[in-house]
């Protein structure tokens, strides 16, 4: 089974082998590389000339019930912070689909963006949170009338979505939602957005001191599920170091 299948993550509730541990240094070792390398690009001002970016009030939010019961559920579930990082990830993922010329479906972008920390804030023994995103975004969807095979791709989304070095050889929607939440937390490819852009971003979804609660969530994720990705995360990299550090003020 290949990490971040919906069967995988039903098989193992998200917990590595030794082989797939190893085989994320790699890539994680690479996304730390450009993160750096990025960081000293935003310090010199050297953005991309073709930085991408859309006009937020042209944009039409998908509008059924999938996105209304994804959104529901984010709201009762979700603290303000956390929902408004997940807007913010839906917008950073789908300029950045533009960017890359990938063509991605918004409705499921949105969908999968509003619940892919859905779990982040309430850790559980045994189980990585973006597994039981996952369960969760399938039966939600099932119950919207979505068909079994879109469902499993939008979980498999949320379920493969904080692997390192996720790619769009499976589908967008991982990698979309990985690189959203990345701008985001860390600041990755940041470099790659339009400052106003952002700045239009940041004023309609406010970041409401998400370095410190998501930098917590994720401590507390690892402490409580040391077998799963995010453990991995902070042990070889201090990803919550790189969330405080963000290049934005707050």
């Amino acid at each position: 089974m290949k990490t971040g299948t919906l069967d995988w993550a039903r098989a193992t509730s998200g917990k590595l082998t030794g082989a797939e541990r190893r085989s994320f240094l790699a890539p994680a070792l690479g996304q730390s590389l450009a993160y750096a390398l990025g960081r000293l690009r935003l310090l010199f001002g050297l953005r991309r000339g073709d930085a991408a970016s859309f006009d937020l009030d042209s944009l039409d939010l998908p509008d059924s019930r999938l996105t209304r019961e994804a959104e529901a559920e984010a709201r009762a579930t979700l603290s303000p912070a956390t929902l408004e990082h997940s807007y913010r990830s839906f917008l950073y993922g789908l300029a950045l689909s533009q960017l890359d010329g990938v063509a991605v479906d918004t409705e499921h972008l949105y969908a999968t963006a509003l619940l892919h920390d859905i779990a982040l804030e309430s850790p559980t023994p045994g189980c990585c949170f973006a597994v039981r995103g996952a369960l969760t975004m399938h039966e939600l969807a099932l119950r919207a009338g979505v068909d079994d095979t879109t469902a499993r791709a939008l979980a498999e989304g949320i379920a493969h979505h904080i692997t390192p070095g996720v790619g769009y050889e499976l589908g967008p929607l991982a990698p979309l939602l990985q690189f959203g939440a990345m701008v985001d937390l860390t600041g990755l490819r940041l470099w790659e957005l339009a400052p106003g852009f952002v700045e239009a971003v940041l004023e309609r979804h406010p970041r409401l001191g998400v370095k410190r609660s998501i930098g917590a969530c994720w401590r507390a994720e690892a402490r409580t599920f040391p077998e799963g990705r995010a453990a991995f995360l902070e042990r070889s990299f201090r990803f919550s170091l790189l969330v405080r550090f963000a290049p934005f003020p707050e």
